[in-house]
């Protein structure tokens, strides 16, 4: 009898332990302990500076969905805090660690640009957060410097959605090409995915032109088009530069001359908004595509509409659509964020239709997603958008190169453009 009382107590002191531990620890239950409370969703987003618009353009796409969706899933409430990075990492880096220390959120969502994505992603390695990146498309944050509990969800990588590009302009007959890129990360890894595929076709690269971030005049690259011997041009902005390089593109008379292909955001609709005539027919590859028919696509552009005025930039739609993927994800854990590793992998193991089309994640947390041939078109009501002329669909961040042999070449750079007298010079060919 007395030790019939003994086993009795310890299973009892064994029970109330596991029913005081926190969720996700050992003991707890795992995700069978439903936590209560809101859950506490942290975005980062430039909202003053230059890119101030596409920040706001985050943060509209972001909350867009939790307005036509509810703001509760799994029966808790989704508690949104934007908070401002002004795209500088070290502001970020406070505004983080607020997120994480003070408020205690259970994933940040953004930012949006590269190097403070880095710095962002550094410091969520050190804490376990998750941290889910739509926007920052830098190859390497899920290459070969990859965070486990930072993952792309709705994202992209820069090269990715350039290497079908690549392919695209050598099978409609373009053999000779000029580039003129912006001379920084992202201009060079857009560069260096449409590279390595047009020279692995057999196409040549005549001159590659580096212009600095905030070019007024590109007077001096384009005059350099004649007498080069291209018979194609490529080109990779951001920003005001877009806006300014598809002008003057036009201004000296290139537009009927020269072939012309652009990067995502060259014609991105944040830039196109600032465009006229000078755009229209201009072709460019993207994940997103405002101008594709599919019913998820419009239904969300017409809610975007009738919401701002505007139709949506690849920055709203990529958060709209990272909404819909962690709404998935949480309900799939039966609300339980706390269970992080529960949590990720429910991140990871979510495919579904979105705007940007139908997505889901690779092993190295980035989406397998369609990539759009777009061309530059007018609407009815006179907007312009880019409307997909050809689908390539599942598209990997490593192309189909595989992973392994991607992943031992350098990321893209001024000095590697994939060509193939780079590899060979690496012994990689």
């Amino acid at each position: 009898m007395r030790r019939l009382r003994m086993v009795v107590t310890v299973v009892a002191l064994l029970a109330l332990a596991a029913g005081c531990a926190p969720p996700g620890a050992p003991g707890s239950g795992g995700g069978a302990q439903k936590p209560s409370g809101p859950i506490k969703a942290g975005i980062l987003a430039p909202l003053t500076g230059v890119s101030a618009a596409s920040g706001q353009d985050m943060v509209n796409g972001w909350n867009l969905y939790w307005k036509l969706k509810g703001d509760t899933v799994a029966g808790r409430q989704v508690q949104t805090t934007p908070e401002d990075d002004g795209g500088d990492p070290n502001t970020a880096l406070t505004k983080a660690r607020q997120f994480v220390e003070q408020q205690q959120v259970d994933f940040i969502v953004g930012p949006l640009l590269a190097n403070v994505g880095l710095a962002v992603a550094d410091y969520l390695k050190t804490t376990g957060t998750p941290g889910f990146y739509p926007i920052v498309s830098a190859d390497d944050l899920t290459q070969r410097h990859r965070v486990d509990n930072v993952v792309r969800v709705a994202g992209w990588t820069s090269s990715q959605v350039h290497h079908p590009l690549g392919e695209y302009a050598y099978d409609q007959g373009y053999r000779k090409v000029l580039t003129i890129c912006t001379d920084y990360a992202f201009g060079q890894e857009v560069c260096g995915g449409f590279v390595h595929t047009f020279t692995a076709k057999g196409g040549q690269v005549v001159n590659q032109l580096w212009n600095p971030l905030n070019t007024p005049d590109f007077s001096s690259y384009l005059a350099q088009i004649a007498g080069s011997g291209a018979d194609l041009v490529f080109s990779s902005q951001v920003g005001a530069d877009s806006v300014r390089f598809v002008k003057q593109w036009a201004e000296f008379g290139l537009k009927d001359r020269v072939p012309l292909l652009g990067g995502e955001v060259l014609t991105d609709q944040s830039l196109l908004r600032s465009m006229g005539p000078e755009a229209e027919g201009l072709v460019s590859a993207g994940h997103w595509a405002e101008g594709r028919p599919q019913k998820e696509t419009q239904e969300f552009i017409d809610a975007y509409l009738n919401e701002y005025s505007q139709l949506p930039s690849y920055y709203a739609a990529a958060m709209y659509s990272a909404a819909q993927w962690i709404a998935r994800a949480v309900e799939r854990v039966n609300g339980n964020t706390a269970d992080r590793k529960a949590f990720l992998d429910a991140v990871r193991g979510t495919e579904l239709d979105t705007p940007l089309g139908h997505m889901k994640l690779d092993e190295y947390g980035n989406p397998i997603q369609n990539v759009y041939i777009r061309k530059v078109e007018r609407r009815a009501d006179g907007r312009l958008v880019n409307v997909p002329i050809k689908t390539y669909e599942n598209v990997s961040q490593f192309w189909t190169f595989g992973a392994d042999k991607f992943l031992k070449e350098p990321v893209y750079s001024r000095e590697f453009q994939g060509t193939p007298d780079q590899l060979r010079a690496l012994g990689l060919q």
